[in-house]
């Protein structure tokens, strides 16, 4: 593989995936995606202790996901990049599809003739 591409693929675990590897995370993006929102805001509408969105909003500033605007004594956070939030949405359609194929597959399955799991050919050989 390319190494220019095996660069920018760690990098992209390394910053962005690493960002996007907690629910919580994720939840904060979406609330930010829609407006700004201070830390106290973000807890309340999440139903989150304040520590905690401090401590993922600290994990998305540093990788350049949220910036943050002080407005007078509030610090007001907001979407750096709101191609994040479409990327998601594109993976949320991919979850969606494959969850969608499992069920059907497993309705197949459901559906179809009894038959055995492992037949063994020499078992009903009534030919010795």
């Amino acid at each position: 593989m390319d190494e220019r591409i095996v660069s920018e693929l760690e990098m992209l675990h390394e910053r962005i995936c690493y960002a996007l590897g907690d629910t919580k995370r994720l939840m904060i993006l979406y609330l930010l995606s829609a407006a700004p929102h201070t830390v106290n805001d973000i807890a309340a509408d999440l139903n989150m202790p304040q520590p905690t969105v401090s401590h993922h909003l600290k994990i998305l500033r540093e990788r350049r996901l949220v910036r943050a605007t002080r407005e007078g004594t509030s610090v007001h956070y907001a979407m750096a990049e709101p191609r994040v939030v479409q990327a998601l949405d594109l993976l949320r359609g991919v979850l969606r599809d494959t969850l969608a194929d499992q069920a059907r597959l497993a309705d197949s399955t459901l559906l179809a003739p009894e038959t055995p799991l492992n037949p063994d050919p020499d078992e009903d050989d009534d030919s010795t």
